[in-house]
């Protein structure tokens, strides 16, 4: 590589000062985090500035095109911590009163200027063009009262919706975490000083895109899981180490080398029932070789049926004669949701209770109404991860394959019910696709898969009403309209891709044009059903909009009243 690359650990301080300049360029993808990522990563500063007084934060690193001494710096990797450490500057700044803490906290999202040495005042980060005006005129200009009163349905692209939605979740953080102006600043000062981010730079945007590849694609350098076989294979006897070698490389092969990293990682989740907050070795090392320090146990105890069940349970494999389809459809289903988390679950249960078929069905059946309640109200992974917790502890250390932790308490059920009769098209496209396929399922008693290469969310009632239309005749009251675009008795699945145009069909034309196809028929049931109504009408709505509620409801068996 060539000997411009540099890199170097900086405090937030210098990273937010008029040393560099930062350009989203515009082959790069839109700002992507959601409020997932950015509590994910508040949580983390907030957890780490309350235990650890002395320590310093890590945040990774950027890869920037930079000439030496310019501050101009086009952002190869890093745009989406970048953009959200903006994010969260800004909106502690906006809750600072003291006139010159806020002005000093404010130029780390914007540069003041400095005529004599030539610097013009402007943000310090400039987004991708399509969204930088709409950065530059909310976020850094602390305008997060016009933010919270902007509905979001209106905004350009799906970019801004997640800067409206962090900005606001990380202002709500920061008022509910800090009673104080001077706790506020003393965090502040522990972001700009404490926190640090690794700044690789080149010249070239050749050599730039070279490292940030290095950094992304590491080939099949060891791995964690290397490590720990190494650990555990070098202390057994010499007589036996091929056998437990041999072993241990068997199921190195059916997982796959990912997937016995990946396993290793969800054992330490079972042991530890915590969120990782160091290397997987160091922490295996802590919470499961101090458990099981004899490599033999280890192996054959341990990793042995973890694997069976990690197995089962990704692959969708368990085996009985009684309820295996059933439990592998479900399994299926909790595949489908956009985290694993749930995996330390379903292993530790299968593992220890996986013989008994009807214990099984009932638990995992469970486990899949928990996880999609999770999913679909948007838990953060530290939610999810306590949780989990709670049922693990509970798998681990009652002799009782009944786990009432699984259960959903009254007040999830409620926030479940509320996300499903609410306005489903504006979660995010995973949360919105798991809950309108489940939907559709369960009018198949759940033996329907999804495996289509291309999948549209359509709303039959369209989003914007043409004046003199049929829809305006038959939908005369605005905010009747605009309370039932976005729910979910008004959205269908399809497999094709959006056709805007076709959005605005009159109902008979977009039912045969769109939302059949060339057969006239659907591949979901939700769609055939939207084809056998003759009207689309408010009632015709609120009635579809209650049988699908009742019908989640009845399949989730979410009952208020246990």
């Amino acid at each position: 590589m060539s000997k411009n690359i540099t890199g170097a650990e900086y405090a937030l301080s210098k990273i937010f000062s008029s040393d560099f300049d930062y350009e989203i360029p515009p082959y790069q993808r839109p700002y992507a985090w959601t409020t997932e990522q950015a509590g994910e990563l508040f949580d983390d500063l907030f957890d780490f500035y309350r235990h650890e007084e002395d320590e310093s934060y890590f945040l990774g690193s950027i890869v920037l095109v930079k000439e030496e001494n310019k501050p101009h710096s086009q952002v190869i990797d890093g745009q989406q911590r970048l953009t959200t450490l903006t994010i969260l500057i800004a909106a502690l700044t906006s809750l600072i009163e003291d006139d010159e803490a806020r002005s000093e906290c404010f130029s780390y999202i914007q540069e003041p200027g400095k005529k004599f040495q030539g610097i013009p005042s402007k943000p310090r980060l400039a987004l991708r063009q399509r969204d930088r005006e709409f950065f530059v005129n909310t976020v850094q200009a602390l305008k997060f009262e016009s933010l919270t009163e902007l509905d979001e349905a209106t905004l350009a692209n799906e970019s801004q919706v997640n800067i409206r939605s962090n900005a606001l979740l990380l202002q709500n953080k920061l008022s509910k975490s800090f009673n104080s102006e001077d706790s506020l600043i003393d965090f502040g000062v522990f972001l700009m000083t404490r926190c640090f981010l690794v700044a690789v730079t080149s010249p070239s945007q050749q050599s730039a895109f070279r490292v940030f590849s290095v950094l992304n694609n590491r080939g099949l350098d060891l791995l964690p899981s290397d490590l720990i076989k190494a650990d555990a294979i070098g202390k057994i006897a010499e007589q036996k180490r091929d056998q437990f070698n041999d072993k241990w490389e068997e199921i190195e092969v059916e997982t796959g080398r990912e997937g016995l990293n990946d396993l290793l990682t969800y054992i330490r989740m079972i042991y530890a029932r915590s969120k990782s907050k160091r290397a997987l070795l160091e922490e295996f090392r802590e919470h499961v070789l101090s458990q099981t320090p004899d490599p033999e146990v280890l192996i054959n105890e341990v990793i042995t049926p973890f694997a069976d069940a990690y197995l089962i349970a990704r692959d969708c494999i368990y085996q009985s004669s009684n309820n295996a389809g059933d439990i592998n459809q479900t399994l299926y289903w909790l595949n489908r949701i956009d985290n694993s988390d749930w995996l330390p679950v379903a292993i530790s249960y299968i593992a220890k209770y996986g013989s008994d078929s009807d214990a099984v069905i009932d638990f995992i059946a469970k486990l899949e109404r928990l996880a999609a309640k999770l999913h679909v109200c948007a838990a953060n992974i530290n939610q999810r991860i306590e949780r989990y917790a709670e049922v693990i502890q509970e798998i681990q250390h009652l002799n009782n394959s009944a786990i009432d932790s699984v259960e959903l308490r009254k007040s999830e059920i409620e926030d479940f019910i509320n996300a499903i009769n609410g306005n489903v098209y504006l979660l995010t496209a995973r949360r919105r696709n798991y809950l309108i396929l489940r939907t559709d399922s369960f009018l198949t008693d759940g033996a329907a898969r999804y495996n289509h290469s291309v999948l549209t969310i359509e709303h039959v009632l369209p989003q914007t009403v043409e004046e003199g239309s049929e829809w305006e005749a038959n939908w005369p009251d605005v905010e009747e309209r605009k309370a039932w675009t976005h729910r979910l008795a008004n959205l269908v699945p399809l497999t094709q891709r959006r056709n805007s145009q076709a959005s605005n069909f009159e109902f008979e034309r977009k039912k045969n044009a769109y939302f059949g196809g060339k057969s006239g028929v659907s591949s979901y049931v939700l769609t055939t059903q939207v084809l056998k109504e003759p009207v689309w009408t408010p009632d015709v709505l609120q009635r579809r909009q209650q049988e699908l509620v009742e019908l989640c409801k009845k399949h989730w068996d979410l009952n208020v009243n246990y």
